[in-house]
């Protein structure tokens, strides 16, 4: 394949996975969490630069887009880790203890909680939740930006 339509791919992935969180957002009603909105945002970069590195085929934006397709996965792995409960979220997306907290205390916990929190799966499918499916695909992804990066560049 070549660099060019191996960055396609790349970026084409990425834009394919924020289409997919948008569909399940507006069209499935699963609303996303802080976590999974975090997620969104190297897919964006990765759109953005293979974008850009479709006309322009520097190695750098083929790294940068390799290093994006990469952070999605590890905030997807880390996002899976919160709703396993292999470790805590962030307290502001994450159910936890009330032990030792007024009750005043509790009641504005509770009204400023999140709708969503980052613990609960909303959806799965063979055993891996919407997090876990982003950090599968976009290391397939990553290695999609390090084929282009290892291809022959070819002209525009």
């Amino acid at each position: 394949m070549t660099q060019r339509s191996l960055t396609f791919i790349a970026a084409g992935g990425s834009l394919a996975l924020l289409l997919g969180a948008f569909a399940f957002q507006h069209l499935g009603g699963l609303a996303p969490c802080k976590m999974c909105i975090w997620q969104r945002y190297p897919h964006v970069v990765a759109v953005l630069l293979g974008a850009v590195a479709l006309f322009v085929p520097l190695p750098a934006l083929l790294i940068l887009g390799a290093c994006a397709a990469l952070a999605t996965a590890l905030i997807g792995g880390y996002h899976v880790g919160v709703e396993q409960g292999w470790w805590e979220g962030p307290s502001s997306c994450t159910s936890s203890g009330i032990s030792g907290v007024a009750t005043d205390d509790l009641f504005n916990q509770i009204m400023t909680a999140p709708l969503v929190r980052c613990d609960d799966i909303a959806w799965e499918l063979a055993g891996l939740s919407m997090a876990g499916w982003n950090m599968v695909l976009s290391l397939v992804l990553v290695g999609f930006w390090i084929a282009a990066l290892r291809a022959r560049p070819t002209s525009a």
